[in-house]
């Protein structure tokens, strides 16, 4: 029996221990199943379970249940990522508060304390992902850096360097003064502030002055010459002529440039070529110096002169100071303009001319950009491939290392000149040295390591053992699905399709499904600021997890974003409890019934087939959908069936039945509410395992529901005309309660219905009459097909079929009408201001499609209300 209330805190772990105890994920590539494979985008060792987290890991979960139970030998590859610059944050974090540096400690030494860290912290984000209900086969749990996976990436390093597709050289990259190390293109945010543009003279010899306008003053310590565009006639006499820099007094050639943009701020450039990447371009043309002003940690260095060792903004103020002591500081002008930001830590980054490690990206994206133009990786939904070519068209190359010390370090050592050997170890790279000296010499490795993209980017394939040729890599590669979110395309979905089709020669997955952004009930992101944050753990407690993953699944719509709010969790939770008081209505009546008793052969009600019916074509719907990754749609239509059809009618139907004397009636009805859970509780399972599973052991049931088979559709049981009986009682039966409702008859008193007309009246008459008498609260129900209304009789009419209730002397009729003329000034008034909105064309254009579509159903059923009061009128 079950308890009467449903407690997740207690039923979620037992589960879960019982679950790991059972190694009931565990694949078997020798099953002869077909198979299906998902590998997990591997959480951060850093990581906090989020809402982000949730709906990507929910969605996979969600699939690989669905793929087990309909015969898939479903493999679900979990692991995580050694996350380079975010754990090294945390580390040196935990060593600041001890009044250390990593410097302090030394590379060795800082790398045996992020292994600890990692021992006694990096699997809180794993154990979060058990909690959630995650089915992966935890026996393949991997790490980016545990020693297969390191191999791997080494490897992967020495090919793509021997193929020509990895370099070292000295180029302009985004540098991280807080990290310290180099970031790539996609490791930069960019963000609107508001700055300034500064209007600063520089005195040109012979005389006068230009004036140049820049956001950022400080780096006037490192320019080298001035830029006009040639075509600008204001400025043509001053091209080949030499300008003085301010404070400094570097001389300053002044050079043409078509790259200058002469409506921007005065149309004089000033060019630095060590800090822009255009100022690069044009230095490199005119041979001018790149004097880098920089420290790695932002401070200004000796070739900052009387700034040198100031912090880069401190130094800002202290040049704009002393422009404006000597009259150089024009004016300086409010300006809103975008400024690059390290994805992970949020400070300002400086663009430095640097050497490092470079991936060659234009032939890796070619095959890349091919694989889904011919259909062999596809987006879902489709409309991501635009924005996947476009940066793959576009694509740089590709900055790989990082001044780190935790990661994968460089796989490249030095000789005495400088000489460069690439190896998968050092004794390789000594050998290549002694062939290219002609003696043993002293090595010198790297200090980088690799960006944690790249290991990230050999994951579907590393994490199934490559390069050795595993049964796993044969029987589950290519992957087949990916679940991830929009903003890691660029940094994980393109790397991967370009490193799977280059070392594996196929696609790394055959279909990317794209999660959206969530955001609040209002449109809002979500931000702790804001006080609009949902904690996934504290919901979890609150809700429980398997409402949390429902409310995920209901609002994962295929658009850019998805609304969620604590309002639909306490939904999903309300059907949560629905469905447990479901399951021990059935199973108390069902206590009795001999499991060897078959519903084949017995004579079924009309309600028994109706809900026969609608299961079968619950089971197809939910597959469909489920294939076509709809899962919103899955979702309401498991929740409109089981709530609203078999919760809300087929049980007070069957209650007739269960209550009644006749033993074989009573039979049959509970052969089918047996039917009815085992259908719904399996269908259920992969939106909300617990509950389901908790369910079905209390169902006499030996196998784990986990490992049951998925329902599929029986033909058998589709019945168009038991569902075109069942549909006329509930709309007849709903029309009453209306109408009963609002001429105010009282709860508890029942009053004659008589059917005047319409299709199917009759029927309903006799054989459902105990049935409406039950929910309707009719005292007795006639079809009088040529009857009239009498005198203090309220009409109604449901679809073709027109009824009345003789309610003289039950209601004052004269008290009804004042009460409907005020509801009616009331809907009137309400449809006027939905009427209103929706013939906005911005609130059509701007708002939400099912904010849309949520004011025009209410419009609609305000005006179904309004035509219902407007017939009580009319009596």
């Amino acid at each position: 029996m079950l308890p009467s209330r449903y407690d997740p805190t207690e039923v979620e772990p037992r589960l879960l221990s019982s679950w790991e105890k059972a190694d009931l994920w565990q694949c078997d590539p020798e099953s002869g199943k077909p198979p299906f494979s998902i590998v997990i985008p591997p959480p951060n060792i850093t990581g906090r379970l989020h809402l982000g987290h949730n709906l990507v890991y929910t969605l996979q979960d969600l699939v690989i249940r669905y793929k087990r139970m309909a015969g898939y030998e479903a493999c679900w590859f979990p692991g995580t990522d050694h996350a380079g610059i975010a754990t090294q944050n945390v580390v040196e974090r935990a060593l600041a508060k001890e009044g250390l540096a990593r410097w302090d400690l030394g590379r060795e030494a800082f790398e045996a304390r992020v292994w600890e860290w990692k021992e006694r912290y990096g699997n809180e984000i794993v154990d979060q992902l058990k909690v959630l209900g995650c089915s992966c086969d935890w026996s393949r749990q991997r790490f980016t850096l545990d020693q297969g996976l390191s191999r791997a990436v080494t490897l992967a390093f020495v090919r793509l360097h021997r193929d020509g597709l990895i370099y070292r050289g000295n180029y302009m990259i985004n540098w991280c003064p807080r990290c310290q190390t180099a970031l790539s293109d996609i490791e930069v945010e960019h963000e609107e502030i508001d700055g300034h543009l500064y209007h600063v003279r520089y005195p040109v010899e012979g005389g006068g002055y230009l004036t140049v306008a820049t956001t950022r003053p400080e780096t006037m310590l490192g320019d080298t010459g001035i830029a006009v565009n040639p075509s600008d006639d204001r400025y043509q006499g001053y091209i080949g002529r030499t300008a003085i820099l301010p404070i400094l007094g570097r001389r300053l050639p002044i050079v043409g440039a078509e790259e200058v943009d002469p409506a921007f701020g005065t149309g004089v450039l000033k060019i630095t070529p060590a800090h822009d990447l255009l100022d690069r371009e044009i230095g490199k043309r005119y041979d001018l110096p790149a004097t880098d002003i920089f420290n790695p940690d932002g401070t200004v260095n000796e070739n900052g002169g009387p700034f040198a060792g100031m912090d880069r903004f401190q130094a800002r103020e202290a040049i704009l100071e002393r422009l404006g002591a000597e009259g150089l500081l024009e004016k300086t002008v409010p300006y809103r303009h975008a400024v690059g930001h390290c994805q992970r830590c949020r400070t300002r980054v400086e663009p430095r001319i640097s050497t490092q490690w470079f991936v060659r990206m234009q032939p890796l994206a070619e095959p890349a950009i091919e694989a889904v133009r011919s259909g062999r990786i596809q987006f879902v939904p489709d409309r991501w491939a635009k924005l996947y070519f476009d940066w793959l068209e576009g694509i740089r190359d590709w900055c790989i290392s990082r001044q780190l010390w935790w990661g994968h370090r460089i796989p490249a050592w030095y000789g005495p000149d400088g000489e460069t050997f690439i190896g998968l170890d050092e004794a390789e790279a000594r050998q290549l040295a002694a062939k290219h000296y002609g003696r043993d010499v002293l090595l010198r490795q790297d200090e980088d390591v690799l960006d944690t993209w790249f290991s990230a980017a050999l994951w579907p394939f590393s994490v199934m053992g490559w390069p050795e040729k595993t049964a796993e890599l044969k029987l589950f590669y290519p992957t087949s699905l990916l679940v991830t979110a929009f903003d890691i395309l660029f940094f994980w979905v393109a790397r991967m399709a370009m490193m799977g089709l280059h070392f594996m020669g196929d696609v790394p997955f055959r279909e990317a499904l794209i999660t959206p952004f969530i955001v609040d009930e209002h449109g809002q992101k979500m931000s702790r600021s804001r006080g609009n944050m949902i904690d996934a753990l504290e919901v979890k407690d609150s809700h429980g997890m398997d409402a949390l993953r429902f409310t995920m699944t209901q609002s994962s719509s295929k658009g850019r974003e998805m609304r969620v709010s604590m309002r639909q969790l306490d939904e999903a939770r309300n059907f949560q409890n629905k469905l447990w008081n479901m399951a021990r209505f059935v199973l108390t009546y069902t206590a009795d019934l001999p499991p060897e008793v078959a519903l084949d052969g017995r004579e079924l009600t009309w309600e028994d087939r109706w809900i026969l019916s609608r299961l079968s074509r619950l089971a197809e719907k939910v597959r469909e959908e489920l294939d076509r990754y709809n899962f919103h749609l899955a979702s309401e239509a498991l929740y409109h069936v089981t709530w609203h059809e078999l919760c809300d009618w087929y049980l007070e139907l069957a209650k007739l039945r269960l209550q009644g004397e006749d033993p074989e009636a009573k039979m049959t009805c509970q052969l089918v509410l047996r039917e009815a859970l085992d259908t719904v509780v399996r269908l259920l399972h992969p939106f909300m395992p617990f509950l389901t599973e908790e369910i079905w052991s209390h169902m006499g049931q030996r196998e784990a529901l986990a490992r049951a088979e998925y329902p599929r559709s029986r033909a058998e049981w589709v019945d168009p005309e038991a569902e075109g009986h069942l549909n006329r009682l509930m709309e007849l039966i709903r029309e009453v309660r209306a109408v009963r409702a609002e001429v105010g008859v009282p709860a508890a008193t029942e009053v004659e219905l008589v059917l005047a007309s319409g299709a199917g009246a009759a029927e309903l008459a006799t054989v459902f009459a105990p049935a409406i008498g039950r929910l309707a609260r009719a005292a007795s129900v006639r079809h009088e097909p040529s009857s009239r209304p009498p005198a203090g009789a309220a009409r109604g009419v449901a679809g073709e079929i027109a009824f009345f209730l003789p309610l003289s002397g039950v209601v004052e009729w004269e008290a009804v009408r004042v009460r409907i003329q005020r509801d009616l000034a009331q809907v009137d008034e309400a449809l006027g201001k939905l009427d209103a909105r929706l013939s906005n064309p911005q609130f059509r254009g701007r708002a939400a499609a099912d904010i849309v579509a949520k004011a025009e159903a209410e419009a609609s059923a305000l005006r179904v209300r309004r035509s219902r009061l407007e017939r009580h009128l009319a009596r």
